[in-house]
């Protein structure tokens, strides 16, 4: 079937646009009539031309203003200008006022003259939706419907105010409408259509839900769920999920619609909502409800005001919208943006995070503490205000930054929601309480107590109890722990009286009862519970026992020696006697102490402290560098001997023996060395100031020498200790694993048996290699007769078997019989 396009527009005339080709019919109304001419404005152009009324063909009675006329155009002969001549008055087709049944066609643009497409089955065109009411100057966009009578097939246009119900036609729909005529035009068209079928087309839309034999579609053309069956899925069932984009069909079954031919869709076909790059910033005025009440059916239950240009606006959200898991909190000052629905132009805000001021805008109160524990996606907070520790969860973090233990918090306190009672059932029964919208704080910026910058003065009423972990019971360790002393001062004529602990000691020594103090008041945030802290003993009361300074000389498993400060004894305590940590205790430090009497007369230290450290020999030492030779070790060393101090001989060339030098603890330049008895040490000599007496000090043994031979697991080397002119070595003690060899120079450390009273040596470092051993060749002797030997030769060694060999399985000899190898073959 063919048609004229421009048969929609002129009803079946044409004409020129500038009206010049002679004979060319065009029709127009009559605009101005007086009693000898009048005026036609023109349909298919903006022209107005005259006409004389001679030019009529009819009564000129019977015309009238607004009469459509049918004419030629021509010019006037005096004037030039165009003028209608051959005016003939067009009469109105009358239109059959049933409504027709039609079909919307193919999108068509509007254009002055609209083009139709034509296809096999007739169709006719919907107006484009892409347009948005935009279409050529002065013209509205157009559609067109088309329909059937006598056999042929008629074509209208149609524009969106013909439509009824304000809904948008698609090509193919059915529709039924009146027809209308153009007074001015006398083109025909649609009129009051209304929609009889939609047409079955492809819907688009995301699978929301997966039961076990069906499930549920969100559409992407309207706010709407539709069913399908599993059955009606064309692709691979177990690929398909919630969350995949899909296209279908919708059909009618008993009176419902459901999806039909649902097929995969690349992921990202289907978009729902359009967000917006720019950001805004606003307030939460209403939050979403921890517990969804029975009648909450708004999937966007929270509310967000905001000023969008100069309108004040108010924003749903859900509990998707927000970037993190943070609760929001009502004044909350957030950013976010706007996510506007493509299907009823919903707006809402997603995005949503809160901003680091929101806390200037919040009426929340914030508390502060310390990570004090960490588990699997949750944690406890040590609180500064409260006893019990606070639970916490991983989502609750701002910034995202990761926590550790002993981070400064601050955080704020809300009652348990149902999210957290799974992991505090078990743990937390009695809190009912959590934290939330955690902020990490710089180092420093918590503190559990408050301390007064006035200082105190006071006397000790009682010391404290001195206690040791390594030996006492648990449990009497916590309760002497929880022991403190106690210090009388006085505020504002008021006599009061305050703890203190060891811990809170500062300077040398602890102090004792009648001690005169100065201090200042810690005040624990929690509980309001005060101490006496940063403790500074200024006088010590005359009538406590003397306290003596001395030094660390051995520390064994529950007891240790300390030297006493003229370097020339040793005097016992037990560790029950330590004030403070012994961990922090080491061969050499200074330490103060009191001197006791226990049984059997015998002397020892007790109220040991360890004080800041002195000089250990603070007295006059030569620059002379001496050698000499250890002729007694300390008492540490070797405990059978009476005295305490060693003794070194100094070596002289020339001469077997010079003069004698004591040496201590303080005495060794490293106080862990053990010095051995005929050791050669280099030392200074010093002169004690309290009595005058001549000391070696920084003695420095000379352990190195050349390693003499290595056995399979020892060896020895060529260093005299007392008797012995060799020193024997385990090759476990060779530093980093090395091989030593014969000749080698190596460092050590020196140790004596007890048990044997022998000298063995330890950490045994090499320093370098010695000349590595040449393989002496073999004699002449032997190479001759190797080479004169031959199989034949009766006097050659001969191999006797001793005994038979046996196999695991104890059989005698080798289960397969040993064949003899010839030169050359290959078995």
């Amino acid at each position: 079937m063919s048609f004229d396009p421009g048969m929609l527009h002129n009803n079946g005339h044409t004409a020129y646009a500038n009206g010049t080709g002679p004979g060319i019919r065009e029709t127009g109304l009559v605009e101005k009539l007086l009693t000898s001419y009048g005026f036609i404005q023109c349909s298919e152009r903006q022209a107005r031309l005259f006409f004389h009324c001679s030019q009529y063909n009819g009564n000129l009675q019977e015309l009238k203003i607004g009469d459509d006329v049918e004419f030629e155009v021509s010019s006037d002969r005096r004037t030039g200008k165009p003028i209608a001549v051959k005016l003939l008055k067009i009469k109105p087709e009358v239109l059959p006022e049933e409504r027709i049944s039609g079909q919307v066609g193919p999108d068509l643009h509007a254009y002055p003259f609209t083009v139709l497409h034509g296809y096999i089955h007739p169709v006719v065109s919907s107006i484009p939706v892409h347009l948005d009411g935009k279409s050529a100057p002065g013209q509205a966009p157009t559609g067109s419907v088309c329909y059937e009578r006598n056999g042929e097939v008629f074509y209208l246009t149609y524009t969106p105010d013909d439509v009824e119900g304000n809904i948008h036609l698609d090509t193919g729909d059915k529709v039924s409408f009146y027809m209308d005529t153009n007074k001015h035009t006398g083109a025909v068209s649609a009129r009051n259509i209304q929609l009889v079928k939609k047409k079955q087309m492809r819907c688009q839309g995301v699978v929301c839900a997966t039961k076990e034999a069906f499930g549920f579609i969100e559409r992407a053309d309207v706010v709407k769920e539709i069913f399908f069956h599993y059955s009606e899925f064309k692709g691979d069932l177990e690929a398909l999920q919630a969350g995949d984009d899909v296209e279908f069909t919708i059909k009618d079954r008993n009176g419902k619609e459901v999806a039909t031919e649902v097929r995969l869709l690349p992921q990202g076909t289907v978009i729902f909502e359009d967000i917006s790059i720019e950001q805004f910033e606003g307030t939460v005025v209403k939050v979403i409800p921890k517990v969804p009440t029975k009648n909450q059916n708004d999937p966007l239950p929270g509310r967000i005001s905001s000023r969008i240009g100069f309108n004040d606006k108010e924003l749903p959200f859900g509990e998707k919208d927000t970037k993190s898991k943070v609760t929001l909190l009502e004044g909350d000052h957030i950013q976010f943006n706007i996510s506007t629905d493509r299907r009823d132009k919903l707006e809402r805000a997603t995005n949503i995070d809160v901003l680091p001021d929101t806390f200037d805008f919040t009426k929340e109160t914030r508390e502060m503490g310390v990570i004090a524990a960490i588990r699997d996606g949750f944690g406890f907070i040590k609180c500064v205000d409260r006893d019990a520790r606070m639970f916490f969860h991983f989502s609750e973090v701002l910034e995202e930054s990761q926590l550790h233990i002993s981070d400064e918090v601050e955080f704020t306190v809300v009652p348990v929601g149902p999210v957290y009672k799974l992991f505090t059932k078990d743990m937390l029964s009695a809190q009912r309480n959590h934290a939330v919208r955690i902020k990490k704080l710089p180092k420093g910026s918590v503190s559990f107590n408050t301390q007064s910058e006035q200082r105190f003065m006071g006397v000790v009423e009682k010391e404290v109890v001195a206690t040791n972990a390594k030996n006492a019971s648990p449990t009497k360790a916590k309760e002497k722990e929880a022991e403190e002393g106690v210090i009388a001062y006085e505020d504002c004529g008021v006599k009061l009286t305050v703890p203190y602990h060891n811990k809170d000691i500062e300077g040398g020594g602890y102090p004792q009862a009648g001690d005169k103090v100065e201090f200042s008041i810690n005040e624990v945030k929690r509980t309001g519970l005060q101490s006496a802290v940063s403790v500074r003993v200024l006088n010590r009361n005359a009538s406590n026992g003397k306290r003596l300074l001395g030094f660390v000389a051995t520390l064994k498993d529950n007891f240790g020696f300390i030297e006493t400060a003229n370097h020339d004894q040793e005097i016992f305590f037990h560790y029950s006697e330590m004030c403070g940590d012994l961990d922090n205790l080491e061969l050499g430090d200074t330490v103060e102490y009191t001197l006791s009497k226990g049984k059997g007369n015998k002397v020892s230290a007790e109220k040991v402290t360890k004080v800041a450290a002195v000089n250990g020999i603070s007295e006059d030492v030569e620059a002379t560098v001496m050698i000499g030779k250890v002729i007694r070790p300390l008492r540490s060393v070797d405990p059978s001997q009476t005295e305490y101090q060693g003794l070194i001989e100094i070596t002289e060339e020339g001469a077997t023996k010079g003069p004698n030098y004591p040496f201590g603890i303080m005495g060794m330049s490293n106080k862990a060395d053990c010095l051995q008895k005929g050791e050669l040490v280099k030392f200074h000599v010093c002169t004690i100031a309290q009595t005058g007496q001549k000391m070696a000090s920084n003695v420095v043994p000379q352990r190195r020498a050349m390693v003499e031979c290595v056995k399979d697991q020892f060896g020895f080397i060529s260093y005299e200790v007392g008797e012995s002119k060799k020193l024997f070595f385990h090759v476990k003690e060779v530093q980093d694993g090395l091989e030593l060899q014969t000749g080698d120079e190596v460092e050590f450390s020196v140790v004596l048996n007890q048990r044997t009273g022998k000298c063995s040596a330890c950490n045994v470092r090499r320093v370098s290699e010695g000349p590595k051993p040449v393989a002496t060749p073999r004699p002449d002797r032997l190479v001759n007769r190797l080479k004169s030997i031959t199989l034949d030769d009766a006097s050659a060694p001969r191999l006797v078997i001793v005994r038979q060999p046996r196999g695991p399985d104890n059989s005698k000899g080798f289960n397969v019989e040993r064949k003899t190898r010839q030169p050359g073959v290959i078995d």
